[in-house]
């Protein structure tokens, strides 16, 4: 479900300081996307309160929490998806690679190419599979090889099951399909990080399986940031766990192992345990 509907109210009592420790033990760790102080507001109403967060690269980042906590209003601060919300207003920085990315010499389109998204529901074009990969690299005026939509098939684990009918509609694949194909698209185009906002959620729970396998693939090459409702899906494929609670506050961030096993907040370890939310 979308949450650009996600609404608290703005004048949520004073928090206690986050628990952001993301070095996990790795002082190599790469930090690829940062927000500093970020603040969304839909009209007058605040869907993320002060959100400071590292994103390590070429790891699975996981965001979880209840509904409407503001995990995929975040999400879509990472590639300015919240730009198309009329409503929306972003206070505080995002940096890819040390760039802010709501700087105003930064092109949003030009800033998508780099960040991909892969959403809830499969989103397929009405066109053939081949031509779904093409997509994006004709967009930007890059070569369209058989190779590169190959491995772009290879690498999202479908080429297998389509290399005979590339001419076919992508409509016609089943749903675990046509999401293997839009990761597929994203990753034609070679971004430095995909986004997916609970890419699993409308799938049954073989194919489920497979996007998972798929996701944890994909962290060797791409830094990889998750929205799930799915607890144990965070537990299984990510490296890294941020647990967003009402009031669209970011309570705590670390090592997912620590998250689930011996996390510092008690109000996370509540939410962990199911005694709300």
């Amino acid at each position: 479900m979308s949450e650009q509907t996600e609404t608290t109210s703005s004048t949520a009592a004073q928090r206690p300081e986050v628990t952001t420790d993301t070095s996990g033990g790795q002082p190599h760790d790469k930090t690829v996307l940062e927000s500093r102080d970020l603040d969304v507001y839909y009209g007058d109403t605040q869907a993320l309160q002060d959100v400071s967060l590292k994103i390590p690269e070429k790891q699975v980042t996981a965001m979880i929490g209840p509904s409407g906590c503001g995990k995929s209003t975040f999400l879509r601060c990472l590639n300015r998806m919240n730009d198309l919300v009329d409503s929306a207003r972003i206070e505080g920085e995002v940096f890819l690679n040390g760039q802010n990315i709501y700087a105003d010499d930064v092109e949003p389109v030009a800033l998508r190419r780099r960040i991909g998204m892969v959403f809830q529901h499969p989103n397929p074009f009405p066109k053939s599979i081949y031509d779904n990969i093409a997509y994006g690299l004709r967009v930007q005026n890059k070569e369209v090889t058989d190779e590169i939509i190959e491995e772009s098939l290879r690498r999202a684990a479908l080429w297998d099951e389509v290399k005979d009918q590339l001419d076919k509609s992508a409509l016609d694949l089943s749903g675990g399909q046509q999401q293997r194909l839009c990761i597929a698209r994203a990753i034609a185009v070679d971004p430095e990080v995909i986004l997916m906002d609970e890419p699993a959620s409308a799938l049954d729970p073989i194919a489920t399986s497979k996007i998972e396998d798929l996701i944890e693939e994909l962290a060797e090459e791409y830094t990889v940031v998750i929205v799930t409702h799915n607890m144990q899906q965070a537990a299984r494929i990510s490296d890294k766990t941020a647990v967003f609670l009402t009031g669209g506050e970011l309570v705590e961030f670390d090592d997912t192992n620590k998250i689930f096993e011996n996390p510092d907040s008690q109000r996370v370890e509540d939410y962990i345990t199911g005694k709300f939310g």
